[in-house]
């Protein structure tokens, strides 16, 4: 392990995280707001403390090892959520405590969305904006963390699309150079906002609001400047805006790239998961909207928008709501949170098991059905007219495997500090899935819940993000042998 190459990447990803205050800070100087005081505090302690780590061992260099990536993800996005508090901490308002200002800090930048405030309206409008550019730089280092990293891990992410479609079109890197795909990738982030952004305002919503919204639109965050939600706009052209857009930040952004290079829609046609994705939606929003219609006949319109809207936000993992649907009758609250499991795409900004998952163990269901009718034959499991090794099946269902049992172990947790059966499960599922809304104690915000379940939470957060793996291969003791 080279510590001091660690410690010197670690310093100065601090040092340029800091730079990210400026622009609430400018906010809240040209809006009077009285948080300049938080934002200039927390960039000086912030840039100081990747000064002290950095200027020790600048001049040291040297490649960086597949271990030292692993410490060093899992510590900046740890740094990262606790150095993000800190204006959230030094603020007068909303005056958090250290344990709810870390919650809502890692919520934000693991894209989860999981608030512990209320009053969100009145807030400082530079604390507002904090927030929401959180989950935007979040859902950037997902998809960066996913192309750069997760490949070495073997856990059936990249490499599904490398066997999926031949060539190119689909590895590691896009461009020749990792810093060229990850540049890639940002224009195409930053641009789907930009568009993210215009269409908001041509719906209706002020500049800030729509600028706001695009941030946690496009990071499938969630996060809002209002406590309604979507829902505090009552507009249909928003909410639709909301659904394309979540669509597209919830689908493969390296599609995102190969589609814009082309000027063809054909990367999305031909590949198999986002129609496995798309078909998901569908049927999961005619279920939503063909019950509502039934307990609701006279409310057509009503059904469509909090059906349709509900199902993609909440499946997509994004946690926008225009109505309260964890109040609506029989199974539809619990059936949404389950869609929460199959999540968004490989490579995008949503979160649960990822969708190219859930298919290759659907599949692979099928085909432990067919071996036991004909148990000398020999079945194959095909991506996109391609067969795939066992290797990566076996990868995925370690993953599975890995992800039921963390979230088993942690759920029981939650419950062993007092929180009941449907606030427990629907928490976790919540966080770890990077969703947000949960159900019962927790159906409108995690306020009421006590700090060791919200620490928990963030560590339930903070594995949903970092894909399990990538924490958990820090505890064995493989790691650790030189």
């Amino acid at each position: 392990m080279q510590f001091p190459i660690i410690q010197r990447v670690l310093g100065i990803l601090l040092a340029l995280f800091s730079l990210t205050l400026l622009p609430p800070l400018a906010i809240s100087w040209f809006f009077e707001d009285g948080a300049e005081m938080a934002f200039l505090l927390g960039w000086g302690l912030i840039l100081a403390a990747g000064l002290v780590m950095w200027l020790p061992v600048r001049n040291i260099s040297a490649e960086l090892r597949l271990r030292d990536g692993f410490i060093i993800v899992v510590l900046f996005w740890v740094t990262l959520g606790c150095s993000g508090s800190i204006p959230l901490l030094l603020s007068e308002f909303p005056n958090l405590a250290l344990t709810d200002a870390v919650f809502e800090s890692m919520s934000g930048l693991t894209t989860t969305g999981a608030t512990v405030l209320t009053g969100i309206d009145s807030l400082p409008i530079s604390i507002q904006f904090y927030r929401q550019q959180l989950q935007w730089l979040g859902g950037m280092g997902i998809i960066v963390l996913a192309v750069a990293i997760l490949p070495m891990l073997g856990i059936g992410g990249m490499q599904l699309y490398k066997a999926e479609i031949p060539g190119p079109l689909k590895d590691a890197k896009l461009t020749p150079r990792i810093t060229e795909t990850a540049k890639a990738l940002w224009y195409v982030y930053l641009g789907m906002t930009i568009m993210c952004a215009t269409a908001y305002w041509l719906a209706g919503m002020s500049a800030f609001d729509a600028i706001a919204h695009s941030f946690s639109t496009v990071s499938i965050g969630g996060f809002s400047t209002h406590d309604a939600s979507i829902g505090y706009f009552d507009s249909a052209a928003i909410e639709l805006t909301a659904v394309f857009f979540i669509l597209l930040g919830g689908m493969n952004f390296t599609l995102h790239f190969l589609a814009w290079r082309s000027f063809s829609l054909k990367p999305y046609a031909n590949d198999s998961e986002v129609r496995a994705y798309l078909s998901f939606l569908l049927g999961l929003s005619i279920v939503t909207i063909g019950y509502l219609l039934i307990i609701q006949p006279t409310d057509v319109s009503g059904s469509f928008r909090d059906g349709l809207f509900q199902s993609v936000s909440i499946a997509t993992t994004t946690g926008y709501t225009t109505t309260s649907y964890q109040s609506w009758p029989t199974f539809l609250p619990v059936l949404l949170l389950f869609g929460s499991f199959v999540g968004g795409c490989a490579t995008s900004t949503g979160g649960g098991l990822k969708v190219i998952r859930v298919l290759l163990l659907v599949k692979q269901g099928f085909r432990e059905i067919r071996r036991l009718i004909h148990p000398s034959a020999m079945f194959t499991i095909k991506l996109g007219g391609r067969s795939l090794p066992d290797r990566v099946v076996s990868a995925v269902w370690g993953f599975f495997a890995a992800y039921v049992a963390t979230f088993a172990l942690l759920m029981l947790i939650l419950m062993a500090t007092g929180l009941d059966q449907i606030t427990a499960f629907s928490a976790m599922a919540a966080c770890m899935n990077n969703l947000g809304p949960g159900l019962g104690d927790v159906s409108a915000h995690y306020g009421p819940i006590n700090a060791t379940a919200k620490w928990v939470l963030v560590l339930a957060m903070l594995l949903g993000r970092l894909e399990i793996f990538t924490l958990l291969v820090l505890l064995t003791p493989t790691f650790w042998k030189k």
